[in-house]
């Protein structure tokens, strides 16, 4: 086990713990959550290391309180995050669309199940809609990012802090109970040196003019402009914080895209497709919100298909159909309920597309 809080170190730990301790280096100082299956790692890993930092873990009494409770420490200008899975997420929502609106940034982890409903405690990738479209009501996005791996996830977390205050907007790890559950080696960061309150913070107006933080705007001319400057945010997003990777997509006539944990499996699928001769490759999104269209369209100019794998019934399938614009046929393979696609499942669907297009 790696030790926790200190300087750099190297360890074999759990998804969800992983995440935690990265969260804590990063800054984090008050986590707000309710426990749910199968994330309950990370609130039980920050109720016993956070207070260690002189930070604030507290139980809410439901999703819906702990969300609010997010808004109101994020104001304060404290770095916060919450955690969750899928029908949890969920009921944070209405908070998550005042807090873009509010322009208060923090961190949400969620660590997907399967559903829809209650679901079980499986993983899944069920909800992409929810994180890349909005979720909320309103016009607004998250920032979504989604690691494949445990040295990923730890990175994307300790990053995800700065992100959230660079843009003053929610930034979301978008995992699931795989990859919170594995245990693999990482390396973690040092601690960062405690920043100060930004100048936006409402810590009293002692020092200067009152400030405020709102998402009540009842005049239409005032409540657009106020769209419309969150959504600059989001233009700047898009030129600056796109994040995808190649696995050998160079000449490759059929391109796999998946993201997360099914992409671990892709490449598996991609490598044995290649010992019999096949020309595949992966295009892997990392943050799906901004989505990499164009780098995905510039892999696929080539390509004579495109296999877009998910534990889902297919949500990002749509975004992928979009980038690729119609230049070849976009098929998909997905499991759900919480079955996980194997390599060779995922091989069949190559050397099925390959046999048409060789």
């Amino acid at each position: 086990m790696a030790q926790s809080i200190g300087e750099q170190s190297m360890g074999l730990m759990k998804g969800n713990e992983a995440i935690a301790e990265a969260a804590i280096r990063a800054g984090c100082r008050a986590y707000f959550g309710y426990p749910i299956t199968p994330q309950n790692e990370i609130p039980e890993y920050m109720a016993k290391h956070l207070p260690k930092v002189g930070g604030v873990f507290l139980q809410a009494e439901s999703e819906l309180a702990a969300i609010n409770m997010v808004y109101g420490a994020g104001g304060a200008g404290v770095h916060v995050m919450t955690s969750s899975s899928s029908p949890g997420i969920s009921l944070k929502q209405e908070g998550l669309s005042y807090i873009a609106c509010a322009e208060v940034p923090c961190v949400v982890v969620n660590m997907m199940r399967s559903g829809p409903g209650l679901g079980g405690i499986l993983p899944a990738q069920g909800d992409y809609f929810q994180a890349t479209k909005g979720g909320g009501h309103g016009d607004y996005h998250l920032l979504v990012l989604a690691p494949s791996t445990i040295q990923e996830a730890v990175d994307l977390t300790y990053e995800a802090f700065d992100l959230a205050r660079r843009y003053r907007n929610p930034v979301m790890i978008l995992g699931d109970g795989l990859l919170g559950q594995m245990m693999e080696s990482v390396t973690l960061p040092q601690p960062k040196a405690p920043l100060p309150k930004p100048p936006w913070a409402t810590t009293g107006c002692g020092d200067g003019e009152p400030r405020v933080i709102n998402s009540l705007y009842i005049q239409g001319d005032v409540m657009e402009e106020r769209t419309k400057r969150i959504f600059a945010k989001y233009a700047k997003m898009k030129q600056n914080e796109i994040r995808f990777e190649n696995y050998k997509t160079d000449g490759a006539k059929i391109i796999l895209a998946a993201y997360g944990s099914t992409a671990r499996i892709a490449k598996t699928a991609v490598d044995k497709a290649r010992t019999r001769g096949i020309k595949v490759g992966l295009f892997r999104p990392i943050s799906l919100y901004p989505f990499p269209y164009d780098e995905l369209s510039e892999v696929a100019t080539e390509a004579k298909a495109v296999l877009t794998v998910e534990m889902s019934m297919g949500q990002m399938v749509e975004d992928v159909r979009l980038a690729v614009e119609g230049r070849c046929p976009v098929r998909f393979y997905g499991r759900s309920g919480g079955i996980v696609p194997t390599p060779q499942e995922i091989l069949q669907q190559i050397q099925a597309i390959w046999s048409h297009i060789a």
